[in-house]
């Protein structure tokens, strides 16, 4: 059985794990109301400070500092979409305060089962938190699963996806 949730509950799931956090993205685009002035200065050619991602990455380097662990992995078409090489430009920030991001091709999940709903986080291996996109990529809801087969499920299906990642180039700053 699952429970509707709110963008909060995501913030407090990702805020509050003792040990890990697992997060699957399959779109190749999204529209959130936060991401998009920030993709247009970059399409345009201009600077972006990255402030608005202050909060998230102060997130993953006290959870890093912590000893927890926070992995991504972005189910890519290619050529890689307009967002995906936004995101692409600056992943390293991401990946230097602590988050394992990694990217697949699309075709090399043909025999991958993936959670109808595409999008999810596992926490802690205990909770699924599913996002629900509408077809212009913003969000259109959340769905909270604590359900062991459900969380199983979604644990499995990431842990397949990412057997077939390779890490970003951008990740090898050591």
């Amino acid at each position: 059985m699952s429970r509707p949730a709110t963008y909060d509950d995501l913030n407090t799931l990702c805020r509050g794990i003792k040990r890990s956090f697992i997060h699957l993205e399959t779109r190749d685009a999204y529209g959130t109301e936060v991401e998009l002035p920030h993709m247009a200065k970059w399409a345009s050619g201009e600077p972006d400070d990255y402030a608005w991602l202050g909060w998230w990455l102060d997130m993953l380097q006290s959870h890093r500092a912590a000893g927890r662990t926070c992995r991504r992995a972005r189910v890519v078409s290619e050529p890689l979409s307009t967002y995906q090489q936004w995101t692409k430009s600056h992943v390293r920030l991401f990946v230097e305060a602590g988050e394992d991001i990694r990217y697949v091709s699309r075709p090399r999940l043909v025999d991958v089962m993936l959670p109808g709903s595409g999008d999810f986080y596992v926490f802690d291996d205990e909770t699924a938190l599913f996002l629900h996109y509408a077809g212009n990529g913003t969000n259109a809801s959340f769905e909270i699963a604590e359900d062991p087969q459900i969380v199983q499920a979604c644990m499995t299906a990431f842990s397949a996806v990412w057997d077939l990642t390779k890490p970003n180039v951008e990740q090898r700053s050591e």
